[in-house]
C-alpha cells in the first residue's frame, strides 16, 4: 500500500508498505479520503509535538471497513466509517477522574501513532464510528464537527446569547452553525473576506457576516464597535492567528465569555490586561480536541443541521501531499483533502 511516511520533521516520502495485520479487538479501515488542518501543518514542522517521528500522519480520515479482528461485535466488512483518532490510557491522574482529554498518556490515530494518509490503517474497534448518508469526501469534516461539538460543551451557551465568531474556515462555520441551533440569538461571523465568507453566506452559516479587508480590516473591527457597543455574550476566536486571539477579548461583553478555539504556534503569546479580565468578569476558556461527541456529530451533518457541502474546495491524490500542505498553507483553500484510495 502507498503511505506518506515521515523520517522527521519536514522530511517525508511515499513509501510502498505491506498492508498491516489487525488484533483481535481491531479493524482494518480501508481509507478513501483524509483531511488535513492547522494540526497537520504543525506535525510537517515538528513544533506541536516531539518525538514523534517516524510518522504517517492524517486523523481525519474517513473509509470502509475492510477486515475485523475476532472480537469486534459492533462493526463489519463494508461499514462506512470514520475514526476517532485520540486514544486515552483510562488509568492516569486526569482518566480517573473522568477529564480523559486531559490524559497524560494520550496517544492519537495521525499524530502520534500512524494515521489516514495511507491506502489502510489500523484502528481499534472502539475508535470507530458508522455513518451512512454521507459521502466519503464530506465525511472528512465528522471529525472536525465533534471537536466543534466538544467546544460548544465547553462553551455552555445559555439560551439567547449573541455570538461573534471570529474565522471562517472548516471549524468557524461548523462552530457558527452549531451554536445558531444551540442557543444563539445571533451569530455575527467575522473573517477575512474570500471563499470561506462567500461559502459562509451561501449555507447560511451565520446570521450577520463582517468581511474583513486582509490588508486594511481597522475599518471592519471599528464598525463592530459601532453595531455591537456592549459587545457579546461568547467571542468564540477559530483564527489561531496570534493577532487576532490578542484583539479578540475587546469584543467580549462584560461578564462574557472567550472562547479559544484555533490551533496557536508554540511562541504565540497574548497581551490581555488581567485588570480588564478581573474587572469585566471575563470567562476566559479553550477547547482541545474532543472525547465521545463523534455520534453527535454524525447526527448533526446526517440530519442537515451541520451543512458541509462545499466546504471541501481542493482534492489531492496521496503523491501530491506536498502540494496539499502548500495549499492549506497558502489559505486559498477551505478544506484540503487528500484522496488516499479509489
Amino acid at each position: 500500500m502507498d503511505t506518506v511516511h515521515y523520517h522527521e520533521a519536514r522530511k517525508f516520502e511515499i513509501l510502498k508498505k505491506p498492508i498491516p495485520e489487525i488484533k483481535d479487538d481491531e479493524v482494518l479501515v480501508h481509507v478513501r479520503f483524509c483531511g488535513i488542518c492547522g494540526s497537520d501543518e504543525h506535525i510537517h514542522s515538528g513544533e506541536l509535538f516531539a518525538d514523534i517521528f517516524p510518522l504517517t500522519p492524517g486523523h481525519e480520515i474517513s473509509g470502509e471497513i475492510s477486515k475485523v479482528g475476532s472480537a469486534v461485535t459492533e462493526l463489519a466488512v463494508g461499514d462506512k466509517c470514520v475514526v476517532s483518532p485520540i486514544i486515552t490510557c483510562g488509568n492516569c491522574f486526569f482518566c480517573r477522574r473522568g477529564n480523559e482529554v486531559m490524559c497524560i498518556k494520550m496517544v492519537g490515530y495521525g499524530v502520534t501513532r500512524d494515521g489516514g494518509l495511507s491506502e489502510y490503517v489500523v484502528v481499534n474497534e472502539k475508535n470507530v464510528h458508522k455513518f451512512k448518508n454521507i459521502s466519503f469526501q464530506d465525511a472528512c469534516l465528522i471529525e472536525p464537527t465533534s471537536c466543534a461539538v466538544f467546544g460548544a460543551d465547553r462553551l455552555q451557551l445559555p439560551v439567547g446569547s449573541s455570538v461573534l465568531v471570529l474565522g471562517a474556515g472548516p471549524s468557524g462555520l461548523i462552530l457558527s452553525q452549531l451554536l445558531k441551533v444551540n442557543g444563539a440569538s445571533t451569530v455575527v461571523l467575522a473573517a477575512n473576506k474570500g471563499v470561506k465568507t462567500a461559502l459562509a453566506q451561501e449555507i447560511g452559516a451565520a446570521d450577520v457576516y463582517v468581511e474583513l479587508d486582509r490588508a486594511d480590516p481597522e475599518a471592519q473591527w471599528a464598525k463592530l464597535k459601532v453595531d455591537y457597543p456592549y459587545g457579546f455574550d461568547a467571542v468564540v476566536e477559530a483564527t489561531g492567528s496570534e493577532a487576532i486571539v490578542n484583539r479578540s477579548i475587546d469584543y467580549v461583553r462584560r461578564g462574557g465569555s472567550l472562547l479559544l478555539y484555533g490551533v496557536y504556534g508554540p511562541k504565540a503569546q497574548v497581551h490581555w490586561p488581567p485588570s480588564k479580565i478581573f474587572l469585566d468578569q471575563i470567562t476566559i476558556l479553550s477547547s482541545f480536541a474532543q472525547r465521545y461527541t463523534f455520534p453527535r456529530a454524525v447526527e448533526y451533518i446526517e440530519s442537515g443541521k451541520i451543512n458541509v457541502k462545499g466546504m471541501v474546495t481542493d482534492v489531492f491524490e496521496l503523491k501530491d501531499y506536498q502540494a496539499a500542505l502548500d495549499k492549506v498553507s497558502s489559505r486559498d483553500a477551505l478544506k484540503v483533502v487528500v484522496k488516499t484510495s479509489a
